[in-house]
């Protein structure tokens, strides 16, 4: 069956105007069950780029999630050999099979309700993908590694160890963190509040980027900021490692303290590809 997202959106947007402590209409339901399985599929986003290159939350498909939170009751999900979750019962934990031609190693890992993870995607056990999250084509994530709700991750990504991807509901038009295509996330990194990460670039071990983490680009000579209507972006193949910049404040200048600062010390090269595709060889 055909769906039109058009009439869909029209449909969500007039259930969430339902009054808090309200029932939803008797046909919310399937309107929530429609969008979480267009999730899944990959045919609906919860944030999209336009043609300048900007990432935009899709604001209604993140009210069609809040909904399934808000009309749904906790409930015992069986997971088999006596163990099971207590969640939502709308968010029950997304199964595979080798057709969708995912590898979810066991050992603890978790696909929630409504994440799309495409073809080829591995998942080292234990990590986690939340609702509305997006994961592309041949990208891997590795253990203990967090997609965070509504996450835009890029094909062929490597998420290492530890790496954590925030994830942002509400706002309903706040734009959730966007890993681009080919992107490398060192172990121990976090992404947090928004942020945009394109294509090609490269976060060495342990870099934190958040909205108000000031990037300093070696190369460019130039300070990467966001703004409370602009999240930080990382250019394309930029290579970024953590860093320090000093406190002027005479007392802590005295301590000889510094603050955390990632640094941009190169841009992408042959030298760097080559060692990026030592993630070939895991998969």
């Amino acid at each position: 069956m055909t769906i039109s997202y058009d009439a869909l959106a029209r449909d969500i947007e007039r259930f969430a105007e339902t009054p808090a402590g309200e029932p939803l209409p008797p046909d919310a339901g399937a309107a929530i069950e429609a969008a979480l399985d267009a999730l899944e599929s990959g045919a609906l986003r919860a944030a999209q780029r336009d043609a300048r290159g900007t990432w935009q939350a899709v604001p209604w498909v993140k009210r069609a999630i809040l909904l399934a939170f808000r009309i749904s009751r906790v409930v015992v999900i069986p997971a088999g050999a006596g163990a099971g979750y207590t969640d939502k019962e709308t968010m029950p934990p997304r199964w595979f099979t080798p057709t969708d031609g995912i590898r979810l190693v066991p050992g603890g890992s978790s696909v929630r309700r409504g994440a799309h993870l495409a073809a080829g995607v591995v998942c080292m056990p234990p990590m986690y993908v939340n609702v509305g999250a997006w994961v592309g084509a041949g990208t891997m994530i590795d253990s203990h590694a967090l997609v965070g709700s509504c996450a835009q991750i890029g094909e062929r990504v490597h998420l290492s160890a530890a790496a954590q991807i925030g994830g942002v509901l509400e706002p309903v038009n706040a734009s959730p963190v966007v890993i681009e295509d080919g992107v490398m996330v060192g172990g121990n990194c976090g992404v947090y509040e928004g942020t945009v990460v394109r294509q090609g670039a490269v976060l060495g071990a342990g870099v934190i980027l958040t909205r108000g983490t000031p990037v300093y680009d070696l190369v460019r000579e130039t300070v990467y900021r966001g703004s409370a209507d602009r999240p930080l972006e990382i250019p394309e193949n930029a290579v970024v490692v953590p860093g320090a910049r000093q406190v002027t404040a005479e007392w802590a200048r005295g301590q000889g303290l510094a603050l955390q600062t990632p640094i941009i010390v190169k841009y992408r090269d042959e030298k760097t590809d080559i060692a990026t595709t030592l993630e070939q060889w895991l998969r």
